[in-house]
């Protein structure tokens, strides 16, 4: 062929194919582009219908709610007197008895107590409304259980919850909260029918029943078949007193090798090989026994608020509920907190600390982990999944396989949450993944060490159902779920600095994942891949601590350093937005949407902020960063104050539930007392300093130091005009004060302990002292000398103006068999002189009669705290309890229920 020929252009038609083509590959690409932007568009509006959806059940639970309080209120008068009269629902312990299980939810005391009665709905379509909420959402159209199985005509018991801060919205019982000491698995796998809410005929299996939710649900409940709950146990009423068999973490009541000497009028028992030696009141001389049972009081305790929130090293745990209640949690207690109303409700099923919480796409189902606790069943480290709605425990994961605590958990969200993913804490921060439905306890379908560094995050890919991702220490990974295994890429910085935390992670809209990081970088990573898309460098000074996609596909990033909170518009460019966290906040630890346009701010500093890009961020719950010690309740308002090791002193009101006034002490606090009439507060330091503070200006009126120590126990004397300090330097140093408060006179040293001093009280005349110390002695004083009295048989009649020493007579009872004098931390007696309350190392809050003068004396529990438990203290009108917990910084407030109130509450 003539290479001419080769070489002659391509004919017309041949470049007119190419064109062609050309043309249509654009057109192809386009029309790719357009469909790829009609399906986004499409998903987006599935999942703003599905918010639309979720909102209209969560509106629906709260009128139902609102409903089931109208209800009960106006039937209250009509039932009150059958409620008292009812012997079918009243009943007696008997003398020497220990098992009170028939009672779960009448006194201990053999009076009898109101127990509510059931009040039949009135409206079919309320009871088909409930069902078809509960069932639809969570259960997958199971049927719900009937929690008064025995009760005839499925009827449903209501109540006023409105303003009930531990109920569920479907709550039928007014009954105080307790939680209940754990069995072994098989005990733990009582039916529903059998429990102990059949006020006529409980069997064993109701004794042995798990701690409790905060509260339970109605008759038609809201969650899951009876096979579903037959092992949780989510009860929500009775004590530890209603069971015939002690758990492991918790110890029977009762000293060993106590006995009485009547002739000489004294008790004796042991503490840990020390002889105690205890004088009997005369009046009680001839009537004592070792062997009298002294029942439980009538009165109960229930979580009313819980303040604090725990930012300091927990993140992702700040969500916001369509019923408009944000959830969080502190201790081992989980808040839902609706700050319109001011309520709170709380979820008391776990038994230490809560370390992550996720919500189920559903947005009514909650998953919490716990670390490891007390008791040797429940005290290991699990997740609990329950109902926001009803508060009842659904399912109980991964108890005896988690090795640590449960660091950071997610549920699916591409195929409708059937799936969760949990880091356990452990040396090998291993990644689980559970189906959570089958079954009570769920079915583990793999799990795979994730990093022998940190893990602190972990999450579902919202639209890639087989994607998970994890991030930590010096890495983010990417896991694929395949044949129920999984497989791991481990993402590339290429050349980039690699950080040394990735702190969190986000996914856009449009699938790709967003990470931050220590360096305070920025990075998108492409859907499907484990390369960087695009870099955003120094977003912010420091690291970036979290991450939020706002619905309208803009991102929030979050400072830990900055303390600020930058706007970015869906293409990762800055809207010139920024916002900045106070500074006695903390910085920005954890950001979720609000409503409109609120964003809710967790800090570092374990604050709940609310605000905008436009409006100012306004604290509304805030909380001690550091040990709490120092508690103290106002003698004529309803106001307390408490001191922590982070130097700030804080006076709450109990009514508000609001904070009155902080101060930054400068020096760790240790202990507190107010003057009685009000106007001063007393200071005493870990370093031996002590401080006389204005109640109103927080003026300094005096200071002083005794000592190096720190100053245990502080404490005025009835009349004001004396101040007994206890050092933990085995000292009382006795100042005498003037009327002003601005002058205080050392009289003199108490010397005679061998150890440092716990507590003391004065006697109602100020001619007395009786002090506690470490190695469980008691021993007794004159301030007007100094010198100790060596005969405490001489005191043994004299009325105490407090009762806080744990080893006296009359709080004899609060020690368990087998203690070892470190047990109880506290003690408090109502003005009264009806109760009292304890604080113990399992972090239980224990009320009982006062005086708690028998050996054998019976006391409800109560959890809540994950820390011991490290003061207690009744309000001046002694129907509010405080309690505060040590190394979990919570400070939780407990209403006294009585005959009187626990109906109306």
């Amino acid at each position: 062929m003539d290479v001419r020929q080769l070489e002659q252009p391509m004919s017309p038609v041949s470049s007119a194919d190419t064109g062609l083509c050309s043309a249509s590959d654009e057109m192809l690409e386009h029309e790719n582009e357009a469909l790829k932007e009609r399906v986004h568009g499409l998903e987006r509006k599935v999942h703003e219908q599905n918010d639309e959806i979720l909102c209209l059940r969560a509106t629906l639970a709260d009128v139902l709610r609102r409903l089931n309080s109208l209800e009960s209120f106006t039937s209250k008068g009509k039932n009150d007197e059958s409620r008292v009269t009812s012997p079918s629902q009243t009943e007696t312990l008997s003398e020497g008895s220990c098992d009170s299980s028939n009672r779960e939810r009448t006194s201990t005391g053999g009076s009898r107590i109101p127990t509510r009665t059931p009040v039949l709905h009135s409206s079919s379509i309320l009871r088909e409304s409930r069902t078809r909420l509960n069932s639809q959402d969570v259960r997958n159209g199971e049927p719900t259980p009937d929690r008064k199985s025995r009760r005839p005509h499925s009827t449903i018991i209501t109540k006023r919850s409105s303003h009930q801060s531990t109920g569920s919205l479907f709550d039928n019982d007014n009954c105080p909260i307790h939680y209940k000491p754990i069995t072994s698995p098989k005990k733990q796998m009582s039916s529903l029918s059998s429990r102990a809410y059949d006020f006529q005929s409980p069997t064993s299996a109701s004794m042995h029943k798990r701690w409790s939710s905060s509260s339970d649900f109605s008759a038609q409940g809201i969650m899951g078949s009876s096979n579903s709950l037959k092992r949780l146990g989510s009860t929500n009423s009775g004590s530890l007193t209603n069971l015939t068999k002690w758990s492991s973490g918790m110890q029977k009541p009762g000293l060993r090798d106590a006995s009485f000497n009547e002739e000489d009028g004294y008790i004796k028992f042991y503490l840990r090989g020390r002889p105690i030696v205890l004088y009997v009141p005369s009046h009680l001389i001839e009537s004592y026994s070792l062997s009298t049972v002294t029942p439980g009081p009538q009165s109960r305790l229930k979580l009313e608020w819980a303040y604090g929130y725990r930012g300091k090293d927990c993140r992702s745990n700040l969500y916001l509920l369509p019923t408009g209640e944000i959830v969080y949690f502190i201790a081992a207690v989980v808040v839902l907190y609706n700050v319109e109303e001011q309520t709170q409700r709380h979820y008391l099923g776990h038994t230490d600390d809560v370390k992550c919480l996720c919500i189920h796409p559903n947005k009514l189902l909650i998953a919490t982990g716990q670390t490891a606790g007390h008791d040797k069943m429940e005290g290991k480290p699990h997740i609990r999944i329950w109902n926001s709605v009803s508060l009842s425990t659904l399912h109980v994961l991964g108890l005896g396989e988690f090795e640590r605590s449960i660091t950071a958990i997610s549920f699916s969200k591409a195929d409708g949450g059937g799936l969760l993913a949990a880091i356990d804490e452990a040396n090998d921060h291993v990644l689980s993944l559970w189906e959570w439905q089958k079954g009570e306890t769920g079915h583990k379908i793999t799990e795979t060490k994730c990093s022998a560094d940190t893990v602190i995050g972990v999450d579902f890919h919202p639209m890639d159902r087989h994607t998970v991702v994890t991030c930590g220490k010096n890495h983010i990974a990417f896991w694929n779920i395949e044949g129920g295994t999984l497989s791991r890429r481990l993402g590339i910085f290429e050349s980039r600095d690699k950080p040394k935390y990735v702190t969190c992670i986000a996914f856009a809209d449009n699938g790709d994942v967003i990470s931050g990081d220590s360096n305070g970088n920025i990075l998108v990573w492409g859907r499907g891949t484990n390369t960087i898309l695009k870099s955003i460098k120094n977003a912010h000074e420091g690291a970036v601590f979290s991450l939020l996609v706002l619905k309208d596909g803009h991102v929030v990033s979050g400072g830990g350093k900055d303390g600020q909170l930058t706007l970015w518009d869906p293409s990762y460019r800055r809207t010139g937005y920024t916002a900045e966290v106070p500074e006695q906040y903390g910085n920005c630890r954890t950001i979720a949407e609000g409503k409109g346009s609120q964003l809710l701010v967790g800090t570092t500093k374990n604050a709940i902020l609310a605000g905008s890009f436009e409006l100012p961020f306004s604290v509304i719950m805030s909380g001690h960063i550091e040990e709490l010690w120092a508690l103290v309740s106002h003698p004529t308002e309803p106001q307390f104050v408490t001191g922590a090791f982070d130097g700030t002193i804080t006076m709450w009101d109990s009514m508000s539930k609001t904070v009155v006034w902080t101060l930054d002490n400068g020096e760790p606090v240790q202990s507190l007392d107010i003057s009685p009439d009000g106007s001063s507060v007393a200071v005493g330091t870990t370093t031996g300093k002590w401080q006389l503070l204005d109640m109103y200006t927080r003026e300094e009126l005096v200071q002083h130091t005794d000592g190096s120590e720190p100053i245990q126990v502080i404490r005025f004397s009835p009349d004001g005009k004396t101040l007994a300090i206890g050092s933990r330097d085995n000292h009382i140093y006795l100042y005498q004060l003037n009327d002003d408060y601005k002058k205080a006179n050392r009289v003199g040293r108490c010397t005679g302990h061998s150890s440092f001093i716990t507590q003391l009280d004065w006697s109602e005349d100020g001619s007395a002292i009786r002090s506690n110390s470490g190695d469980h002695d008691v021993l007794f004083w004159n301030p007007n000398t100094c010198r100790q009295i060596l005969q405490p048989s001489q005191l043994k009649d004299v009325q105490w103006a407090t009762d806080t020493c744990r080893i006296s007579f009359n709080s004899v009872g609060i020690w368990p068999e087998g203690a070892d004098g470190t047990d109880i931390n506290n003690c408090a007696r109502s003005h009264d002189g009806s109760l009292l309350v304890t604080g113990d190392d399992f972090g239980t809050v224990r009320l009982y009669q006062f005086p708690a003068s028998n050996i054998k004396s019976i006391g409800h529990i109560y959890g809540g705290h994950s820390s011991h438990v490290t003061n207690v203290a009744f309000m001046h009108e002694d129907n509010r309890v405080i309690s505060i917990g040590g190394k979990d910084m919570s400070v939780l407030q407990w209403k006294v229920l009585n005959q009187k109130n626990r109906f109306d509450d």
